[in-house]
C-alpha cells in the first residue's frame, strides 16, 4: 500500500509541459467562492422566518422551510452564474460533441457542472466506495439494531419516512441539505477553479476548507440555543465541526473531480449525513428495546420472584456476550473497511466522465 505522501505527490497539475491558459485568476477564483459561501447563510439573519434566537430554534419546522427556500434560491442563482462564466470562459475541446444544443461552450458548461451526462454508473460507483468504508457501522445498523428489518421487511421505511413523512429535521438532513450544499460548493464552485491556474492538488485539499468555515456560523446558533454551555466546550464542538466538515468537502471534491457526477456526489453527502461519523471507540449494543425495559421494571431482589430472576440473569449474560461479539465484529468490519477502501479508492472512481484530463490523476500503484 503507498504511503500518503506518495499518493499525494501523483496527483499532478493539468499538464506538465502544456497546461491550459486560466482564464480566471486566482484571487477572482477564491473571492467567488468566499461569495458563494456567504450567499448561503448570511440570508438566514437577514429574516425573523430565518434568523435563530433563544425561543426560535433553527428546528423549528417553519425555520428549516424558510430556509430550504432561501438556500434554494441562493444555489440556483450562484449555478446559473457559474454557467454564464463557463460560457464566456469556454475552452475548445474535441469533446464536445455535434449535438444542436448540447454542444460547444453549452456541453462543456453542463459537463462541469456535473449535470450532464448523468454519470449515473459513476455515482453509483462512488457511493459504493463510501459503502464499503461505512463497512462497521452498516453492520451496527443493519445487524446489532435490526436496521434490516425496516428495509426488507418494511418495504424500505426508512427512506419513505425521510421523502414522505415531511418530519422536517430529517429532510433537512438528508435531502435538502445535501442536495443544496453540493450544488453551491461543488457543482457551481469546482468548475471556476478549473478555470483557474489552480492544481486538482489544490482544489481538493483547499477548497473545502471555505466548505468547513461555512458551517461555523452554528457555533453561534448553538451558544443560542445552549445558553448553559460555557464558551470553551462550545467552540471545540464548532471547530471539531469545521474539522470534519473540511474532511468530507475534500473527499467529496475528489468524487466530483473524478466521476463529474452531481448525482454521485449528493448520495454520497446523504448518505454520510445518515451514518453520521462511525464509532470510534467503547462497545457496540443495540438500542434497548421493550424486552429491556420489561427487564429493568421486574426489581430482582430477596423475595421477587425467583423464576422472573432467573430468567432476566440469563437474559442480561447471554445480552453481555452478544455483546462482546458484536463489539469485536464491528471493530473488524471497521479496520477492513477502511483498507479495502483505500485499495479501491482509484480505482472505484475512475470513469469517462471526469472534470479533469486523465494526465491529471497518476492512478497510484496498490
Amino acid at each position: 500500500m503507498p504511503a500518503l505522501g506518495e499518493v499525494f505527490s501523483k496527483i499532478n497539475p493539468w499538464h506538465k509541459d502544456n497546461p491550459p491558459p486560466p482564464r480566471l485568476t486566482t484571487r477572482t477564483t477564491v473571492l467567488l467562492l468566499i461569495l458563494y459561501a456567504l450567499s448561503y447563510f448570511i440570508p438566514f439573519y437577514l429574516s425573523s422566518s430565518t434568523r435563530p434566537s433563544t425561543t426560535h430554534s433553527r428546528d423549528a419546522p417553519s425555520v428549516i422551510r424558510a430556509r430550504i427556500r432561501s438556500v434554494t434560491f441562493t444555489c440556483f442563482t450562484c449555478a446559473a452564474a457559474t454557467y454564464i462564466i463557463l460560457l464566456r470562459t469556454y475552452v475548445p475541446s474535441s469533446e464536445d460533441g455535434d449535438g444542436a444544443v448540447l454542444s460547444g461552450p453549452h456541453r462543456q458548461a453542463l459537463h462541469l457542472l456535473g449535470v450532464w451526462p448523468v454519470g449515473l454508473w459513476d455515482g453509483l460507483k462512488a457511493l459504493g466506495l463510501t459503502m464499503v468504508l461505512y463497512l462497521g457501522p452498516l453492520y451496527a445498523y443493519l445487524v446489532v439494531e435490526g436496521g434490516w428489518r425496516d428495509w426488507i421487511l418494511r418495504g424500505c421505511a426508512p427512506a419513505r419516512e425521510v421523502l414522505f413523512g415531511w418530519e422536517w429535521t430529517s429532510w433537512r438532513n438528508i435531502v435538502a441539505g445535501p442536495i443544496t450544499e453540493e450544488l453551491l460548493f461543488r457543482s457551481s464552485s469546482i468548475p471556476l477553479t478549473l478555470r483557474s491556474p489552480l492544481t486538482p492538488s489544490q482544489i481538493i485539499f483547499f477548497t473545502p476548507i471555505i466548505f468547513g468555515l461555512s458551517h461555523v456560523h452554528h457555533f453561534y446558533e448553538f451558544r443560542l440555543s445552549h445558553p448553559g454551555v460555557s464558551f470553551l466546550p462550545a467552540l471545540l464542538r464548532s471547530l471539531f465541526q469545521f474539522a470534519y466538515t473540511t474532511l468530507f468537502g475534500a473527499y467529496a471534491t475528489f468524487l466530483f473531480l473524478r466521476t463529474g457526477s452531481f448525482l454521485g456526489v449528493c448520495a454520497v453527502h446523504a448518505f454520510c449525513n445518515c451514518m453520521g461519523l462511525p464509532q470510534l471507540w467503547g462497545r457496540v449494543e443495540p438500542e434497548d428495546d421493550d424486552e429491556e425495559g420489561l427487564e429493568r421494571a421486574v426489581p430482582v431482589m430477596a423475595g421477587g420472584d425467583a423464576g422472573q430472576q432467573h430468567s432476566s440473569g440469563n437474559r442480561g449474560q447471554k445480552r453481555k456476550r452478544l455483546s462482546i461479539l458484536w463489539t469485536i465484529i464491528y471493530y473488524v468490519l471497521l479496520v477492513t473497511g477502511a483498507v479495502l477502501w483505500w485499495r479501491n479508492l482509484w480505482s472505484w472512481t475512475e470513469g469517462s466522465n471526469a472534470l479533469v484530463p486523465k494526465q491529471a490523476f497518476k492512478k497510484a500503484a496498490l
